[in-house]
């Protein structure tokens, strides 16, 4: 069974982790970086270099946004607030994060199955394989990469610096 494919990433609405409800529309013109995160990965201390990226790039029109989700190893097990105070606590999380999501199967939310199908992972496949899968949208709302969970967030700076400009 198939999900409905987006018209574009704007008109897509999504929750924050405080519950507020809204549309990427506001992130028109400027750059996204798009990651499904989870507290009790390997990969969470990845939280730091995404705080550091968000911090150096945001008043450029960088935009990070995080998506806790709990479909890998059930390593995202809290409640939004728990996830919320561990982010900030751990890592000094500022930039916007949201309330959990699927991103594969049949409950996977719609801003996964747009950047899935827009930036297709190794080999074709769409699904996500882990936490901490990184995708980069430019200032049009066109996903221009998907980045594995291993790659470091410093690593897409060099990326990010030539979507900016």
């Amino acid at each position: 069974m198939s999900q409905q494919q987006p018209a574009d990433i704007y008109g897509i609405e999504v929750q924050r982790i405080d519950g507020e409800c809204y549309t990427l529309q506001t992130y028109r013109r400027q750059v996204m970086l798009i990651v499904n995160t989870a507290s009790k990965c390997g990969f969470t201390p990845q939280y730091e270099g995404l705080e550091a990226l968000h911090q150096r790039y945001q008043s450029k029109g960088l935009a990070v946004l995080g998506f806790p989700c709990n479909q890998f190893g059930q390593q995202e097990p809290g409640s939004e607030e728990s996830v919320a105070e561990f982010c900030q606590l751990n890592y000094g999380v500022s930039f916007t994060m949201h309330s959990k999501v699927d991103v594969n199967g049949k409950q996977a939310h719609p801003l996964f199955v747009y950047l899935k199908a827009q930036a297709p992972g190794a080999l074709g496949t769409s699904a996500i394989k882990w936490n901490f899968t990184k995708f980069l949208v430019n200032r049009q709302g066109e996903v221009i990469k998907r980045f594995a969970p291993a790659t470091k967030p410093q690593k897409l700076a060099p990326s990010i610096e030539t979507l900016l400009g």
